[in-house]
């Protein structure tokens, strides 16, 4: 397979991935804000999905006031937002056009028509010239559907060759970075430092971060308890089970970088170093965990999970 190709199915993947994580960070963040006493005007709820969704930087420069409206547009439909769900979806059609004979025709329609349809979206937003809620919840709901559609699409129509690995391969990297980055802004960013970890706000909030990642009833499933922070950390970075876990992500993504690399006599550097990640995820205790610090572990990972995708990028993906 050309790199071109393999770099836009990588792509596609990731942003019709990131456009889903922004929704559900969109969606929670209302939640959040409607609690009482989440001291909404402080913008502690909406710095957190903006910290979330790595776009904190680029809404500071501009200068907007953090307020709800703003917020939202920005993560919406702000063209100046590389990672806004309008940019993502806008990218992903781009990367599809380019590889669309490598796609089926399910996959294709899932993707141009989202496309199509976020042109609607779009225009009735701007035609409204006010932020609706209800228009805001249809839209939420919209790019949720369409990434389900997309990946159905892909799980179930695409051949299991490079095509299908390398779009699996960008999926789960980005899901892997949203999953640890929601779990580290919930620790240190949402909880303000007037309230106490265990109290009332606390629980609302971790209940809705499982919301977020459609965990909660996931979570009632697997350890049959009231919301503990420690076993939410577990279920997010260590459950197998959990699909949007690190560890999940990871075994996902070491299986098919090893079906990448059957045709080379050795494993390449993003072999090794996925299965290293792995390696560490599987060792780790939740005690270890807080011992380190969950900050800590977190950053940790999110950088090495960025380290990964650009060894993917070097070994596999640059024209």
């Amino acid at each position: 397979m050309l790199s071109r190709t393999a770099d836009n199915l990588f792509w596609l993947a990731r942003y019709m991935e990131r456009a889903d994580f922004v929704a559900r960070i969109v969606e929670a963040t209302q939640r959040l804000a409607s609690l009482p006493n989440t001291y909404s005007d402080t913008g502690t709820e909406w710095e957190s999905a903006l910290e979330a969704s790595g776009a904190a930087e680029g809404f500071h420069e501009t200068k907007a006031a953090m307020e709800e409206a703003n917020v939202v547009e920005y993560l919406t439909f702000a063209a100046d937002n590389p990672s806004s769900i309008r940019n993502c979806i806008e990218s992903a059609r781009a990367n599809a056009r380019g590889v669309r004979t490598a796609l089926t025709v399910e996959v294709w329609e899932s993707i141009n028509g989202a496309w199509i349809e976020l042109k609607r979206f779009e225009k009735d937003n701007l035609a409204s010239g006010r932020y609706d809620r209800e228009n805001l919840s249809r839209f939420l709901e919209f790019v949720k559907r369409i990434s389900l559609d997309y990946d159905g699409a892909t799980h179930r129509t695409m051949l299991r060759n490079e095509a299908y690995w390398f779009s699996r391969l960008g999926l789960y990297i980005e899901r892997a970075d949203n999953t640890a980055r929601i779990l580290d802004v919930k620790y240190h960013v949402l909880l303000p430092q007037t309230e106490t970890v265990g109290g009332s706000l606390d629980y609302f909030q971790w209940t809705a971060i499982l919301r977020a990642v459609s965990a909660l009833t996931a979570y009632h499933w697997i350890y049959r308890e009231s919301i503990k922070p420690w076993l939410i950390a577990d279920l997010l970075i260590r459950r197998m089970e959990m699909p949007r876990s690190l560890i999940a992500c990871y075994d996902n993504i070491a299986r098919f970088l090893d079906e990448i690399g059957k045709s080379e006599t050795e494993p390449g550097r993003a072999q090794q170093f996925a299965h290293q990640i792995m390696a560490r995820l599987e060792q780790a205790t939740i005690k270890d965990i807080f011992k380190i610090g969950l900050h800590e572990f977190i950053t940790g990972f999110v950088e090495d999970n960025s380290l990964l995708g650009q060894t993917i990028s070097e070994q596999y993906l640059l024209v």
